[in-house]
């Protein structure tokens, strides 16, 4: 069993709590309508992955618990919280946050400029969907100029249904 962090509005947290007896993640709550098909193509890696998944919408977790003191958790003055869960490893699947940003954009996972440019000029035999695996290979050398130093990296992680007992804290926050 390993610790994670979610943070979660306060009333999907209590939906869990009192109507169903687990989270799962909710496509209501997807606040860009443009990131629903990076959603399923994180979905089917899930499946392809995580031998216990059952198609439920993502949970998003933290491997480093969020410091809840910055913005950008939640819209300001949001009531939220800040789940600690316990899961077993083979339940989780992590992923490296900036490059997810790759997925959600629509774009080419490159390692660096030179590899970008020669995919924008079609010289790569590597398709922009097979450069998305990529954002689960956190062993990848990282080039700092192009994807940061290795101690910045930010990694993120998802999984299916999480059952109350998993949860080990609940904190109550206000984003600002």
């Amino acid at each position: 069993m390993k610790a994670y962090w979610s943070i979660q509005d306060k009333q999907a947290w209590e939906y869990a709590l009192k109507k169903v007896g687990y989270l799962e993640g909710n496509p209501d709550y997807i606040c860009i309508e443009d990131f629903y098909d990076s959603y399923e193509w994180m979905k089917k890696q899930m499946r392809k992955r995580l031998p216990f998944y059952n198609g439920e919408q993502p949970v998003w977790l933290w491997l480093k618990k969020p410091d809840m003191r910055y913005a950008a958790h939640a819209e300001r003055g949001t009531e939220i919280v800040r789940l600690t869960i316990e899961l077993p490893e083979e339940n989780v699947l992590v992923s490296d946050f900036d490059k997810w940003h790759s997925v959600l954009n629509d774009s080419f996972c490159s390692d660096t400029e030179e590899e970008d440019d020669l995919f924008e000029q079609g010289k790569l035999e590597i398709t922009k969907e097979a450069s998305w695996e990529r954002i689960f290979d956190l062993t990848r050398p990282r080039y700092p100029e192009w994807s940061g130093k290795e101690e910045n990296a930010v990694y993120q992680a998802v999984t299916g249904r999480i059952y109350l007992d998993s949860i080990k804290k609940v904190e109550h926050f206000i984003a600002r």
